[in-house]
């Protein structure tokens, strides 16, 4: 049975494609700025991830939103918003590099997720779990990419933090990086209590986690400071 915490991700998804036009028209503004493609790559996977909630709870449970909601959530999940981060904290040969590995390596981790058979009978209508694919061995390609998704978006973003505590004047960008390394560290321990049955908790801290990303950006965008990041210098409010 649906309780109105199932309903959550709907509104996560609005917020989601609010946010996502915001940082396309800002891509769009400078769009050789390869930070700004992965973050608004990393939105649109984000709010993809809640619409396949939406859809479940809308809808009802079917294998293809179900493994959807896989590729998007537990493979995609934070990497492309952490190799945005990637591209401000490395060289950009070594983003590169990184970019074109991890698209080859989830590119064939979502092949086997779609390939997987199902187990029905482990099938809950009003739960999306990766636990019903009896190919149990695709879900640890979920492990790399979101290990990976911790230490560069959670880490770069409160590396970043304190970096900009020690400059005056950098205020806002403090504030941001606090804001958007907390939220982006809740979606993962969501996940950790979805694996032990509370699904519920994904869902409030998936809607609190985009609302603290936002605010973080926005913190970071409304007023000019200079960026640490050599990517960033060339637009001030970037």
């Amino acid at each position: 049975m649906q309780n109105i915490t199932h309903y959550i991700p709907i509104l996560t998804t609005i917020v989601g494609l609010v946010f996502l036009k915001t940082l396309y028209l800002h891509w769009r503004r400078k769009p050789s700025a390869t930070y700004l493609m992965w973050w608004t790559i990393g939105i649109f996977t984000y709010s993809l991830g809640t619409l396949t909630e939406s859809i479940n709870v809308l809808f009802g449970w079917s294998v293809l939103n179900m493994k959807a909601w896989y590729i998007a959530g537990a493979l995609l999940g934070a990497f492309p918003l952490a190799q945005g981060t990637v591209y401000l904290l490395l060289k950009k040969k070594t983003a590169d590099i990184l970019s074109w590995f991890f698209s080859v390596y989830i590119a064939i981790a979502a092949i086997a997720v779609s390939l997987s058979p199902v187990d029905m009978t482990l099938v809950d209508p009003t739960t999306l779990t990766g636990k019903v694919m009896t190919w149990s061995w695709a879900r640890l390609f979920s492990i790399l990419p979101n290990t990976y998704s911790l230490v560069f978006l959670v880490g770069g973003a409160a590396w970043s933090a304190v970096q900009y505590a020690r400059r005056h004047g950098a205020g806002n960008r403090v504030l941001g990086n606090w804001l958007i390394a907390i939220g982006a560290l809740l979606p993962g321990i969501g996940g950790a209590f979805t694996r032990m049955g509370y699904v519920e908790v994904l869902f409030v801290t998936e809607f609190i986690g985009i609302l603290l990303i936002f605010a973080g950006y926005r913190a970071m965008t409304t007023v000019e400071s200079a960026s640490i990041h050599a990517a960033q210098q060339e637009t001030p409010a970037d």
